[in-house]
């Protein structure tokens, strides 16, 4: 989902597939593009000794790849016992019904309709399977329905797509809305600051080894662009396209339907605070 090329935090370094921390394995699923980047990271998170083990973002409706999930947890000797979704774009979520099939266990999520089993996730909630901790993080933005999971002992956060592991990501308006986006990022910047997260495990690229640089970098790129399309709307670009052509002219044009929903979001956030007219 990304609508920038520039490098957020310091990333550990080429594609992540494999063991990312001391409790979390990555399993990329295989559908890369220009908005999914080397193709969505499917999160294995388990005690290393437990054998149930928790899976956020099973991915598309690829059997190899959700396949491929279930051998990478038996061979660690773990059976997944819950699976968690950040969010419900298709990359992430399509592969949930089908993977609920194959393992048995249920699926957890804000969206209601994403569900498969009675339970939903609740900002601040606590989830403990098989002795691992993962607290819930409310990060609308990305989308209204964006959950990030804090990892404690890992000093790790899971974030879906309100951080990526390189570039930007897109507030997919109009469910996705910049003011909620900005406050999402505040919050991962509290938990760098106060909780010692050090560790971003994105849903799309490389694990960034210094996480709060990552949302430092997040929050100045927003400001920047922010500044930039009040200045194009100050010069007199007036509709979404017109904006995207000006202030994205050195962006892929491939990316900008995608930056285009961003702007929407800007347009919609500058207009909100006064800050030009609607």
């Amino acid at each position: 989902m990304t609508e920038a090329s520039a490098l957020p935090g310091q990333p550990r370094g080429g594609v992540i597939s494999g063991p990312a921390t001391a409790r979390a394995w990555c399993v990329l699923a295989p559908n890369p593009s220009p908005m999914t980047l080397d193709g969505t990271n499917t999160w294995i998170v388990a005690e290393p000794d437990s054998d149930l083990a928790v899976v956020i973002d099973p991915g598309p409706l690829d059997e190899s790849h959700l396949r491929a999930v279930i051998d990478t947890a038996e061979r660690a000797g773990k059976r997944i016992a819950l699976t968690l979704l950040t969010h419900g774009h298709p990359d992430h979520s399509d592969g949930a019904a089908r993977f609920a099939e194959l393992t048995g266990a249920s699926v957890r999520a804000l969206d209601p309709a994403l569900r498969l089993g009675d339970e939903g996730l609740d900002a601040g909630e606590v989830i403990t399977t098989g002795g691992l901790e993962l607290r819930v993080v409310p990060t609308p933005g990305h989308t209204g329905d964006s959950l990030s999971f804090h990892l404690p002992a890992d000093r790790a956060v899971l974030t879906g797509d309100t951080i990526l592991g390189r570039g930007t990501t897109v507030v997919a308006h109009p469910d996705g809305r910049l003011g909620d986006y900005l406050d999402s990022l505040r919050r991962l910047r509290s938990l760098t600051v106060d909780d010692g997260v050090a560790t971003v495990l994105p849903g799309h690229g490389p694990v960034l080894n210094d996480a709060q640089g990552a949302v430092e970098f997040y929050l100045a790129h927003r400001a920047h662009r922010l500044a930039q399309v009040e200045t194009a709307v100050e010069a007199g670009h007036r509709t979404p396209a017109e904006v995207v052509a000006s202030v994205y002219a050195d962006v892929d044009r491939s990316l900008w339907p995608a930056a285009e929903l961003s702007v929407r979001a800007q347009l919609d956030y500058l207009g909100e605070h006064g800050l030009i007219e609607g």
